[in-house]
Order: C-alpha cells, then sequence, then structure tokens
C-alpha cells in the first residue's frame, strides 16, 4: 500500500501553507532525511525531509498551491516492489480521506416563508416541475451576490472572524462556496478589491461601489502580510497601548563601540546590539515588567527573550528571537542577530526562532526616522521604537552644549504595565545606554 505523504504542520499555530516547491519529482528514489519540497507559512519557507524510503508515484498537489490544510494528502510514496497500479486507488482514498478545506461544508437547508417563495413574473411562465422532485441548487460557477436585508447570511465561522476584524458587514460580502456561503477567499478578496474602505464609511459607503485609479492594480497579498494585518489589528483594537518617550545620550555608546570595533577586527557590533543588550538587562533589572496579560493570570517570565524587527525580501517584517539575551555578552548577541537576521529576510527561520519572545524592539534610526511608536506584539507587553541619533543641543551644569541623543518610546500594555511601571522600566534601558560600560561587565 503506497505511503500517503500529508502536509506537515510546521508550527503549533499552522492551519494551512502554501505548497511552494517540489525537490523531488514523480520516479525519483526517495530516502529518509531527503529534502522533498518546500513549504511557505505566514512567517517562512521551510524544506520538509522525507520519513520514509521508496519511489515518490504521485505528486498529489502541484507547487504553487495555497491555502493547503495540515494533514492534507499531498504526494504519495511507493515502497519497495510495490508498482504504479496501487497509485490510484491509494489516490482516492487519500483524498476522500482528507481534512475538508475551511468553509466547503454545506450550509443546512433553510425552509423559507411563503411570502418569500413567490417565484418571480419569468418563473411563473415556465412548465411546473413536480413537487415530489425538487431541482437542487447548484453550486453557481460565479460569486452569489451579495445578501439583502433581512435575509439569512451563510459563511464560514473563519470568514466572519475576518470580516469582524476588518470591520466589514459579512452581508456585503459575495459568496463563492456551496450554495453561495461566504468563505475565507471571498472575505480576503473584498478587501483586496477596496471593498473594506467603502464599508467603513464614507460618501459611497454602502453603494457596492469600488474605485481605482486609472492604471492601477490588485496585487493578491502574501500570506505574510495577512498575519501581520490580523495580529496588528487584533492588538490595536484589543490592547490598551500608552507610550513612554525619553532622550538618550549615546556619545558614550559610541565611543565604546568605536572602541572595540577597532580592537577586533573581526567584531562589528552595532548600536542594535547594545539596546539589545540594554533592554535585556533592563528587564532582569524590573522583572515586574517582563510579563504578559492572561485572562487567568499574569504570565512572568524568567528569561528575557528579545524580539527584534527585520524586514523581510517578501514584504513585511518578521521578529527574530535572541533568547535569554541577559546571559548573553554583546559580541555573542552581534553574532546571533546577524545570523537571524540574514536567514529573517530570505524566509529561512525556524518556527521557535521567531515564535515567543518576551519584548521586542523597533529600530527605525538607519532610515532618518527621529522618533516613532510601535504597536505591539501580542502576547508581549512592551515595544521598543528605537529612532536615529543626532547631534541635538543640550543644557549641561547650565551651559548649553551638543550631544548625540536617540529618541526612544516605549509602548506599553496597561492592563500588564501600568504609567509607573513603563517609566521605571524605560528608566533603566536609558541609564544602561548611557553608561555602556555597564553592558560588557
Amino acid at each position: 500500500m503506497p505511503i500517503t505523504i500529508k502536509m506537515p504542520a510546521l508550527s503549533h499555530t499552522m492551519t494551512e501553507g502554501k505548497l511552494a516547491s517540489w525537490l523531488k519529482k514523480e520516479g525519483d528514489a526517495v530516502k529518509s532525511g531527503d529534502l522533498l519540497a518546500e513549504i511557505e507559512t505566514d512567517k517562512a519557507t521551510m524544506e520538509v525531509e522525507a520519513v520514509d524510503e521508496g519511489t515518490l508515484g504521485r505528486i498529489l498537489v502541484k507547487e504553487g498551491t495555497e491555502g493547503v490544510a495540515v494533514n492534507a494528502p499531498i504526494a504519495l510514496l511507493l515502497e519497495e516492489g510495490e508498482n504504479t497500479s496501487a497509485l490510484d486507488k491509494a489516490a482516492k482514498e487519500a483524498v476522500a480521506a482528507a481534512p475538508k478545506p475551511e468553509g466547503r461544508a454545506e450550509p443546512k437547508p433553510e425552509a423559507k416563508p411563503e411570502a418569500e417563495a413567490k417565484p418571480e413574473a419569468k418563473a411563473e411562465s415556465a412548465p411546473a416541475k413536480p413537487a415530489s422532485a425538487p431541482a437542487p441548487r447548484p453550486v453557481a460557477p460565479f460569486p452569489a451576490p451579495a445578501a439583502k436585508v433581512g435575509e439569512r447570511v451563510f459563511a464560514s465561522p473563519l470568514a466572519r472572524r475576518i470580516a469582524k476584524d476588518a470591520g466589514i458587514e459579512v452581508a456585503r460580502i459575495p459568496g463563492t462556496g456551496p450554495h453561495g456561503r461566504i468563505i475565507r477567499a471571498d472575505v480576503d478578496a473584498f478587501i483586496a478589491s477596496g471593498g473594506a474602505t467603502a464599508a467603513s464609511g464614507g460618501i459611497f459607503a454602502g453603494s457596492g461601489m469600488t474605485f481605482a485609479a486609472a492604471g492601477s492594480k490588485t496585487v493578491p497579498h502574501s500570506n505574510i502580510r495577512k498575519v501581520i494585518a490580523r495580529r496588528l489589528s487584533q492588538s490595536t483594537q484589543t490592547i490598551p497601548h500608552f507610550y513612554v518617550t525619553m532622550d538618550c545620550d549615546i556619545d558614550a555608546l559610541l565611543a565604546l563601540r568605536k572602541e572595540i570595533n577597532e580592537t577586533d577586527e573581526s567584531l562589528k557590533i552595532s548600536v542594535n546590539d547594545f539596546v539589545i543588550r540594554a533592554c535585556a538587562l533592563a528587564l532582569r533589572k524590573v522583572p515586574e515588567a517582563n510579563v504578559s496579560w492572561g485572562d487567568d493570570g499574569m504570565v512572568v517570565y524568567d528569561a528575557a527573550d528579545i524580539s527584534v524587527a527585520v524586514a523581510t525580501d517578501a514584504g513585511g517584517l518578521i521578529t527574530p528571537i535572541v533568547r535569554a539575551a541577559e546571559r548573553k555578552g554583546l559580541a555573542a548577541i552581534s553574532a546571533e542577530m546577524k545570523d537571524l537576521a540574514a536567514r529573517a529576510r530570505v524566509g529561512k527561520l525556524k518556527p521557535e526562532e521567531y515564535q515567543g519572545g518576551t519584548f521586542s524592539i523597533s529600530n527605525m534610526g538607519m532610515f532618518g526616522v527621529r522618533d516613532f511608536t510601535a504597536i505591539i506584539n501580542p502576547p508581549q507587553s512592551c515595544i521598543l521604537a528605537v529612532g536615529a541619533g543626532e547631534p541635538r543641543t543640550v543644557v549641561r551644569d547650565g551651559d548649553i552644549a551638543i550631544a548625540t541623543l536617540m529618541t526612544v518610546t516605549m509602548s506599553c500594555d496597561h492592563r500588564s504595565v501600568d504609567g509607573a511601571l513603563g517609566a521605571k522600566l524605560l528608566g533603566a534601558i536609558r541609564e544602561l545606554i548611557e553608561h555602556p560600560v555597564r553592558l560588557v561587565l
């Protein structure tokens, strides 16, 4: 009996993924540990290894296919001595036993009131069909029109949730699922077409019309962009943000950085490496801020796992994590961060390298941004927005002087970190940045 190769779950939150490419073709010999395919999740592209040995008999899911459910069959592997005659039967059985794609279950039929059951004028002239054999309602090849006011709306739970998060009335979305059921793809398409903007208000709200400038086009969202939109919308809607801002004098830090980098040519310590270390040590100094809000209680973390925002080549951000950064020196943090950032940009991080974290840093100083506010990365309680260091006029001992100042703004979840605690944590971070010798001890 051929072995069914299924879509793997590459993280505990993964429900579906894209089969980006096959690294083996039908007829190729497969050994345990061979790379079979590349799977694209919402955060990264990962290679899948073979567990069993045999010959790749049939590929069931073509490369480039999106929305492949976890545990769905993607290929069949022939064991030694098996021939291709067993593939047809095995393929049918595998597909029949596969988990159904989201939104494909048919809704239960609903009885209509007599007033609604009256046929249209055109239908009255058509020959009546026997009452005992009503024609089944076909699945339309084109989207069903949006529901009218008062009609029951058939939509999958996931589609309803995404529409609600986007502020869209689900009844406004045309459905393409069985019997006009609204599925996730319909909501995504509606948002991409500009329907969310029309639904949110304005002169054309409720008209169902969308407008685009001449020559414009709609580019489908990537998986990572969809996840960013969903998570950050959830963050701003459910987490009460407040912000604390301070200026850090980084002249001493820049001088120490220059001395370290000139002493050892193999070291290229960045300002961000100092900031990572400072945040980790500050969290150890103020452990009551190294927490997350939970419905049943406060989650208190033992280590300072620092997530650092990195822009990816595919567009969007990912936050690789420097684990237990309070126990690592500047050189170790620098080397680890360079490796994580390089693999993050090309989507080669493992799930454990970007999932989790207790505190985030977003640095836009390299773009010349003086200061900004960042959105909290749930379930974390704080994120530090780091601006560019620049010469500014300051007053020291009553005299005017020039200092290199770097503005940092920390966004806090007021449920778990209140104003005084947020100020205490940011003060500890500034103290370490302004006295960088403490970061190398």
